[in-house]
């Protein structure tokens, strides 16, 4: 079986990233959803995230996949606690998100029937599972 290289892992967390970016721009700008607290949280994470990978493949860095985990681990966690807020895990008393502003939990939180915690979690959670494996193809 052939395995995938490191800067072929590389790209493909680059544009994980850079499309989980631009689609919540577009959420957030085109559609005009504003976005929760917790959302501009992941938010935090995933906009260096496409920043970071994408200058480590310009400049051929095959080490940058470390910076790629360390901020996927921060933006899953992020993603996590938003996750079990959405489905009631994490008590209602503990919520982030203010009375006037924007719900963490309510059904602007759906995107063709998707939670946008939950792909935000997946979207982490491959560009972590990406950045380590590109980094095992590293010879320095």
């Amino acid at each position: 079986m052939n395995r995938i290289s490191g800067e072929t892992a590389l790209g493909l967390a680059w544009i994980i990233a850079l499309v989980a970016s631009l689609a919540v721009l577009f959420i957030g700008e085109v559609l005009g959803q504003t976005p929760c607290v917790l959302c501009w949280f992941q938010r935090a994470f995933m906009f260096p995230l496409a920043i970071v990978l994408g200058l480590g493949l310009w400049w051929r860095d095959g080490r940058v996949g470390r910076y790629g985990i360390a901020l996927a681990l921060g933006g899953g966690a992020v993603a996590l606690w938003h996750m079990g807020l959405y489905v009631g895990l994490v008590p209602e008393r503990i919520q982030p998100c203010t009375a006037t502003g924007p719900s963490c939990t309510d059904d602007n939180q759906l995107v063709f029937g998707i939670p946008i915690p939950l792909m935000a979690l997946a979207a982490f959670a491959l560009i972590g599972a990406l950045s380590a494996l590109s980094l095992k193809d590293t010879r320095t």
